[in-house]
């Protein structure tokens, strides 16, 4: 008889969490190695995430007035060198293009790492009045930086993202969208994905090449370190300056136009990963998840459960749930192992003494909790039970962002922190950079963001004891 299949074992996170991290990539078969180091393939399972993530984040773009575009992948360089603090924020990451077929180009052109200029070049052919204002488009595709190393997800050489482009008349709107967007980001996070955020403002060492401003949702991972989860910037008029690009305002004047741009990429997966999971794999906010509820027969072979399990498939799925059935001859332990691994929200399970009853068992993934219900209640409890779940994901994340969150008034306090516990240093800065290198060079943290809404948690600067001119997260980042 053939040995029977055991779903695969994964190192526990308390023992080795980056270890735990890629066994869960790969077990649960969210992702690949390819030939090329760097660059991942993309499992359906893996991929189907995705595809979740862009349908709500695109539904959230096109409500508020946004379209979808696609520019070429390649920039001449030329065009790259236009804007100089961007070029040379990117220039170490590029992969460039000589040779086209046969011949070599005449000019080199990189694989787009970002696309604010070949927007630009297109804004300037197209912007010419007031009435062209704003622009505001979006594109979806990959880009390419040759990162020295990688982990699925969270560094890929190419990876998968969104990124906004918008051109506004004034500086005050085009602030305003920096801000809606950044707002879009912290509601998908929070209310999709089940994951606290921290919402602030980078500081300028950690800004976006060419930007005025730089606005973050940082995220807290189960090993207490950071995730920059997305990011909106305000560029003003300096890319427009750079490009050339000009209209005719309503006091017939040339104005030059003012920039955003702002993106979320697939590393959101791996943030997922490590806010959610714990020792038997994945664990997915129901929201996003591929698959919401898997029915599971139990005894099959016996009279009218087969029958019964497809029944209750065909009902989730009139009600609107993404919901899978499994009849295959795996055994009860392997299948209820694997849909662990996989992280799928609740099991629905049926067997010939649920039949008896009138009733079904749905086991939640979050709890483990299994609870009998009532076949006619089936639609009505499901969807109830995902919220929960939902739910009870983001209480446990928002208390392990709040129980690792610290306000410390000196560096030593820091230090000590970060090295007996870790998470989010609050402190007070005085906005020097010598003191931003400091922290990173003696306590090994990195600024994560001002926040948004501002405490006075202390008098002096947590580097200098000079007086303080904001507050301030620090923390060590994925």
């Amino acid at each position: 008889m053939a040995k029977e299949k055991k779903v695969e074992q994964i190192t526990d996170m308390e023992v080795d969490f980056a270890q735990w991290y890629t066994d869960v990539c790969k077990k649960a078969e969210l992702i690949d190695y390819s030939s090329i180091k760097g660059m991942f393939i993309y499992r359906p399972y893996g991929y189907a995430i995705w595809e979740n993530i862009q349908k709500e984040l695109d539904r959230r773009f096109k409500e508020t007035g946004h379209e979808n575009v696609y520019l070429p992948v390649l920039i001449p360089e030329s065009l790259l060198q236009k804007e100089k603090d961007h070029v040379e924020g990117f220039a170490p990451e590029c992969a460039w293009v000589t040779v086209g077929g046969a011949d070599k180009l005449e000019e080199r052109c990189a694989i787009r790492p970002t696309s604010e200029t070949l927007f630009c070049e297109h804004y300037k052919n197209v912007i010419q009045s007031h009435r062209d204002l704003p622009k505001l488009y979006n594109q979806w595709c990959s880009v390419l930086r040759w990162e020295k190393t990688s982990r699925p997800f969270l560094r890929h050489r190419e990876f998968l993202w969104q990124e906004g482009h918008t051109m506004h008349a004034t500086a005050g709107e085009a602030r305003a969208e920096t801000m809606q967007m950044l707002e879009i980001y912290a509601d998908f996070l929070e209310n999709v994905l089940a994951m606290p955020v921290v919402k602030g403002r980078k500081t300028d060492k950690e800004k976006f090449n060419g930007a005025e401003e730089t606005y973050t949702v940082e995220c807290m991972m189960h090993d207490h370190k950071a995730l920059q989860a997305g990011t909106s910037h305000y560029f003003g008029d300096g890319f427009a300056k750079a490009f050339d690009i000009t209209f005719t305002g309503r006091d017939n004047q040339l104005h030059h136009p003012h920039q955003t741009s702002w993106g979320v990429s697939t590393r959101m997966i791996g943030g997922i990963i490590m806010t959610h999971g714990d020792n038997s794999g994945l664990v997915l906010p129901p929201r996003i998840a591929p698959i919401q509820a898997m029915v599971i027969p139990v005894a099959m072979h016996k009279e009218g459960v087969l029958e019964a399990a497809g029944g209750l498939l065909e009902r989730l799925k009139a009600a609107g749930v993404r919901t899978k059935l499994d009849d295959s001859d795996q055994s009860m332990g392997w299948k209820a192992a694997e849909y662990e691994m996989k992280g799928v929200p609740l099991r629905v399970e049926i067997g010939p003494k649920d039949l008896e009853k009138g009733q079904c068992c749905i086991c939640r993934r979050d709890s483990g909790e299994k609870v009998f219900v009532p076949l006619a209640d089936l639609e009505e409890t499901v969807k109830r039970l995902l919220d929960e779940v939902h739910d009870g994901l983001y209480a446990r994340a928002r208390k392990n962002l709040e129980d690792h969150t610290r306000t410390c008034q000196t560096l030593a306090e820091v230090k000590e922190f970060m090295e007996t516990e870790g998470g989010f240093a609050r402190t007070m800065w005085c906005g020097d950079l010598a003191c931003e290198l400091k922290m990173k060079e003696e306590a090994g943290v990195t600024s994560r963001c001002m926040p948004l809404v501002q405490e006075l948690v202390g008098e002096a600067c947590v580097c200098c004891g000079r007086p303080a001119k904001q507050m301030i997260y620090w923390g060590v980042a994925y």
